[in-house]
């Protein structure tokens, strides 16, 4: 299940076989490092990036590329929790990250298929109406030129929909190759299949550590979509990892003009997009859930197939793949300070589905902040806060669903057998007194993994849509061999051979 973005897409092969010095290390090489870096660069700073794997393959490349500022309906919840002053300075941010994008594409010629289009968050309940009007009532007292409608070029029939005009979709890959090549030339040093295992203070700043390499470095910005330090900075705390499916569409009738999606569940997000032969195809995404349930391609990816081709009869499924962010308490992404105790260590997480442009917001600020420049957006996504815990609701899911997998799921007994696991599918089962994550391919060969997650040891849930072990209280991530996929882990599972055992 590739990726529209990434298909036939040639990746940099250049891994960390040196010790490197150097002012500024950023840690991660998705859309947010290469920005950070860009902001840098262009200021003169030397800078090396790390990649766990290839540049821009992990959440970039899975994304649906919709640039907007237009974050769900989230200005009324803003203007209501922290004024209007603070919802206003949330959208200039992420406007002036639009604003920033379109200028790099333009200013080195980045072929990566941008375009302006509206962008619409419509409902198909009426009983939803209300919050769709009081969107446009927060956007209104804010200053923002808005509007709502009933008339979209949708192939269903909408009740109402808010409307932000000039906003933007593109490439993720294309941007981030094009900037790659910009970064290149500005001198920065960009490592991938190279992982930082850990960070350790010096009196001169900090080391980065690899398996068997170092970068010592003035500065470190962590970009790695979930930190991969624990403490300080709790992270693991203070946000979920959320998971949604897309399918990429072809169709001969006409696709809707402009970027959409839904407010009620289940969540189905809409936009095109072009293929390297000039066709127009369209990306369909939703089915969000807690990374960790269980599910299975039937309640995913073939509700998406199934609703698509109640749109368009004639619509054929090119690819399909699965995507994952990082949900916070409180809505607004975590950038800027990652400790009050690691100082010039910096974080950008928590993006909440909407990185295109909060990656550029977060590159702008960290960037600031190692020049010691004022930025007016500081505060707003200030990594440091506290007020996230106010969410009470949600921080009691978190400890709840925590407790559950690293207390109650450890001492459940499991009754199924080997024997009784269909082919291609999964569970865990009791060998010996042992809890075994048993897989069984298409053909029956059998796979074995200790199915506790190496980031905390919560125990990990099958994904029958991806064939993944994932992880419920963090997010992480396996594939069924028991190979490390997403973080917050970095260490892949143990294997069991359950004739051994």
């Amino acid at each position: 299940m590739e990726s529209f973005w990434l298909l036939n897409r040639k990746n940099i092969q250049n891994q960390l076989n040196e010790n490197v010095k150097t002012q500024v290390c950023i840690i991660g090489g998705g859309i947010t490092g290469i920005a950070t870096a860009l902001y840098l660069s262009e200021a003169g700073y030397k800078v090396t990036i790390l990649e766990k794997e290839s540049l821009g393959g992990k959440v970039t490349g899975h994304t649906t590329g919709k640039i907007t500022a237009q974050h769900g309906l989230i200005y009324h919840y803003l203007c209501d929790k922290y004024g209007i002053e603070f919802a206003r300075k949330y959208y200039e941010a992420n406007t002036k990250a639009i604003s920033d994008i379109e200028y790099y594409i333009n200013k080195y010629n980045i072929e990566c298929d941008f375009e302006h289009k509206d962008n619409y968050i419509y409902t198909l309940d009426k009983e939803e109406i209300l919050k769709i009007e009081e969107e446009e009532k927060a956007l209104k007292h804010m200053g923002i030129k808005t509007e709502t409608t009933k008339k979209v070029n949708l192939p269903f029939k909408i009740e109402l929909a808010i409307k932000l005009d000039n906003q933007a979709q593109f490439n993720s890959i294309k941007y981030i190759d094009g900037i790659t090549n910009i970064l290149l030339k500005n001198g920065v040093k960009i490592y991938t299949n190279t992982e930082c295992k850990g960070i350790e203070k010096q009196d001169y700043g900090y080391i980065c550590r690899t398996n068997d390499r170092k970068v010592e470095a003035e500065y470190v910005v962590i970009a790695t979509q979930y930190p991969f330090i624990n403490i300080p900075g709790f992270y693991f705390s203070k946000m979920y990892q959320s998971s949604s499916y897309l399918i990429a569409v072809r169709t001969k009738k006409e696709l809707p003009e402009g970027m959409f999606i839904n407010i009620q569940a289940p969540i189905f997000s809409l936009r095109t997009a072009i293929t390297n032969q000039g066709e127009r195809i369209l990306i369909v995404c939703g089915m969000d859930h807690k990374t960790g349930e269980k599910v299975d391609e039937n309640s995913t990816y073939k509700v998406l197939e199934n609703k698509v081709k109640e749109w368009y009869d004639d619509a054929e499924i090119l690819c399909k793949w699965s995507a994952r962010d990082c949900i916070t308490l409180d809505k607004i992404p975590y950038i800027g300070d990652f400790s009050k105790t690691m100082p010039n260590v910096y974080v950008a997480t928590g993006f909440n589905k909407w990185g295109m442009t909060s990656s550029h917001v977060a590159g702008k600020i960290i960037s600031d902040k190692i020049q010691e420049k004022n930025n007016e957006y500081e505060e707003i996504f200030k990594a440091t806060r506290l007020h996230p815990i106010e969410n009470s609701g949600e921080f009691k899911n978190m400890v709840t669903d925590s407790f559950k997998s690293l207390v109650k799921d450890r001492i459940k007994k499991h009754t199924r057998n080997i024997d009784g696991i269909n082919n291609d599918t999964a569970a865990i089962v009791e060998i010996n007194g042992q809890k075994v994550g048993i897989y069984k391919d298409i053909n029956g060969k059998i796979y074995g993994v200790k199915p506790v997650c190496t980031h905390l040891g919560c125990i990990l849930k099958w994904n029958n849509a991806d064939k993944t072990w994932d992880c419920h209280c963090h997010g992480s991530r396996f594939s069924y061999t028991g190979e490390n996929i997403n973080n917050p882990a970095q260490k892949n599972l143990t294997v069991i051979d359950i004739d051994k055992i």
